[in-house]
């Protein structure tokens, strides 16, 4: 599976060291269902936090996603237009601590707004992490959603871009941290265009992704 991720490589054209790719694939969809790759990628994460002096829960979150392409198989009730990022495809919202480690993702349609789609991710932080104070994103999370993490204990603070504020030039504090994640995750293939039937699969492939990428963290 890291194999897959990496390289963008169809299930199918598996190298035949690894097993037959049906195999492989069984597993894939019985650790998905199972939530396996989540608790691999928390682990991996509290794991690494450790290793850097940091308690096993951040204080901080920071919010932002990116619309992907999808292949053309993919199930049209699974998809959309992102009007702004013109791009036809899915969504992945991903919210990750200071070191840009993930705490919470989430795949849906791209036509569907930040701040709607930012609340299923928000509130799988709920439970997982009791020193969590505060949620940082940009202007495309401003709305109503302040209020939804306001009653779960949190506050949201909104940093605008320099073309979002009448204001000249000004330093986004922790915003370059998520999107250094993001250019993580670009470089891993499978991850370059959306390749999943459904996006639940799509999420375990991102979660496999940032589990390699923190795999790397702890060798290194």
């Amino acid at each position: 599976m890291l194999y897959i991720t990496k390289t963008g490589y169809q299930w199918r054209m598996l190298p035949k060291e690894f097993g037959p790719w049906q195999s492989v694939y069984f597993y894939f969809r019985k650790w998905k269902l199972e939530g396996v790759f989540e608790q691999m990628m928390h682990h991996l994460r509290d794991t690494v936090r450790k290793a850097c002096g940091k308690q096993t829960s951040p204080s901080v979150g920071l919010i932002d996603s990116r619309s992907v392409r999808t292949s053309h198989h993919i199930d049209s009730s699974e998809y959309g237009i992102d009007g702004g990022k013109k791009v036809k495809g899915r969504k992945e919202h991903v919210i990750v601590d200071t070191l840009g480690l993930p705490m919470a993702v989430k795949v849906h349609a791209a036509n569907i707004y930040d701040s709607v789609g930012a609340v299923e991710p928000i509130e799988q932080l709920r439970f997982l992490f009791p020193r969590l104070k505060k949620i940082i994103a940009d202007g495309g999370y401003r709305g109503k959603l302040a209020g939804f993490v306001k009653n779960l204990g949190w506050e949201l603070s909104v940093v605008l871009r320099p073309d979002e504020s009448s204001k000249k030039f000004q330093v986004l504090p922790l915003r370059w941290i998520v999107e250094r994640t993001f250019s993580w995750i670009e470089n891993y293939r499978r991850m370059t265009t959306d390749y999943e039937y459904r996006t639940e699969s799509a999420e375990a492939m991102l979660q496999i992704t940032f589990c390699q990428i923190m795999l790397r963290k702890i060798r290194e």
